[in-house]
């Protein structure tokens, strides 16, 4: 199956899918000395002015197996905030940036232990990605107070496209370094992380 795409700095890419993994929803893709993966709402691609981003592959056992390669470093400060969230409740959310010259994930914004989930999403910006971190807290069914600590991953349609790439292609390595995550949202738009949303996965 051929493809064709035009990028958004002004790269035509033309490629041939050479595998299609259904649960990933991810075509691994070549042509042109570029390497492409697609999942359900992007489409990332090494060109000449790329990095290796992402590349699913299949051994033969049929098991999926993903290497991505990324050289951002993650900023002490980072982890340090927190852990000052997860064990001090210090914070009510971080959003953390990647400074794409210095090459490593920074703290962007702290969120102080009164402000909410309005606050929260107002701190992301409409245009460009994040990574954030929130403290949910919630009753139970039994009105028992409780807490589950989101990663958000936050891509917005709008955003560029190589910003996209690089985010995507760090994410994992940065949610190691964040120790006690404990539930997990990628989200394109604000309706794929809405306050219905949290309280749907934190149950």
């Amino acid at each position: 199956m051929g493809l064709e795409y035009n990028t958004a700095e002004g790269l035509h890419v033309k490629a041939e899918v050479l595998h299609w993994n259904k649960d990933y929803l991810s075509p691994v893709v070549f042509g042109s000395n570029q390497i492409l993966t697609s999942n359900i709402k992007m489409l990332l691609f090494v060109g000449k002015s790329f990095l290796f981003i992402y590349m699913v592959i299949s051994d033969c056992s049929g098991k999926v197996q993903a290497n991505a390669a990324s050289g951002m470093a993650v900023h002490d400060d980072c982890k340090l905030r927190f852990l000052e969230l997860k064990t001090k409740r210090a914070h009510r959310f971080i959003v953390f940036k990647i400074e794409e010259k210095q090459k490593q994930v920074v703290v962007e914004k702290l969120g102080e232990p009164a402000q909410g989930y309005e606050d929260f999403t107002a701190s992301l910006p409409a245009d460009e990605c994040r990574y954030a971190v929130y403290d949910f807290e919630f009753l139970t069914e039994g009105n028992v107070p409780k807490s589950r600590i989101f990663f958000i991953a936050w891509s917005p349609d709008t955003s560029r496209v190589r910003s996209k790439m690089i985010y995507a292609s760090s994410k994992d390595r940065f949610k190691r370094e964040l120790d006690g995550i404990q539930i997990e949202l990628q989200a394109t738009d604000p309706t794929e992380m809405g306050l219905d949303v949290f309280k749907s996965r934190a149950n």
